[in-house]
C-alpha cells in the first residue's frame, strides 16, 4: 500500500476509543461486526455510509481513552484506508500500526480539509492532497519499517512473514 484516496468523515477534537467503538461491542474480537458500530456514538450513519478506501480527518487527541485495538480494527475494517488527525493519542497510534491502519499527523491538512472532499495521500512522501480543493500538505511520512508492517496487514503478520 503506497497510496490511499478517498471520501472525507470529518470529526473534532478528543475522539475517544469508546466512541470510535462502543464499549457495548466488545465482546467480539471480529473486525467485520465491530465495524458494523464503528463511530456509531458520534454518527449514526458512519457504518452505513463509509466505503471502501474513504479517510478520516479530526483534529486532535484522536483514539484518546481505553486502549483497545478493537478502535483502530474497527475503523480498518469499515474500510477506511487512512486517518489523519492534529495529534493522536500514542496507544491508538501503536495499536492502529500493529492492526495495519495508516495514520498520519499533520495540523495543517485536519485544520483545511472538509467532510466530504476527496483526499489522496501518498505514503512514501507523505504528502495528503486535497484533491476537491487542489490543495496539498506535507504529512508525516512513514518510515521503512512501519511501512513494512502496515503492508504486511500488521505487526504480527509481518512477524510471521519474516
Amino acid at each position: 500500500m503506497k497510496a490511499a484516496k478517498g471520501t472525507v468523515f470529518k470529526y473534532g477534537d478528543n475522539v475517544d476509543t469508546d466512541v470510535i467503538i462502543p464499549a457495548r461491542y466488545l465482546n467480539t474480537a471480529d473486525g467485520m461486526e465491530l465495524a458494523k458500530h464503528c463511530m456509531e456514538d458520534i454518527d449514526k450513519e458512519f457504518a452505513s455510509k463509509v466505503k471502501q478506501g474513504d479517510i478520516i480527518v479530526a483534529d486532535k487527541n484522536f483514539g484518546c481513552g481505553s486502549s483497545r485495538e478493537h478502535a483502530p480494527l474497527s475503523i480498518k475494517c469499515a474500510g477506511v484506508s487512512c486517518v489523519i488527525a492534529k495529534s493522536f493519542a500514542r496507544i491508538f497510534y501503536r495499536n492502529a500500526i500493529n492492526i495495519g491502519l495508516p495514520i498520519i499527523e499533520c495540523e495543517e491538512a485536519a485544520a483545511a480539509i472538509k467532510a466530504g472532499d476527496v483526499v489522496s495521500i501518498d505514503f512514501d512522501t507523505g504528502i495528503i492532497t486535497d484533491e476537491t480543493t487542489g490543495q496539498s500538505f506535507k504529512g508525516q511520512a512513514f518510515p521503512e519499517f512501519m511501512q513494512k508492517i502496515i503492508d504486511s496487514e500488521g505487526l504480527i503478520n509481518y512477524i510471521n512473514k519474516n
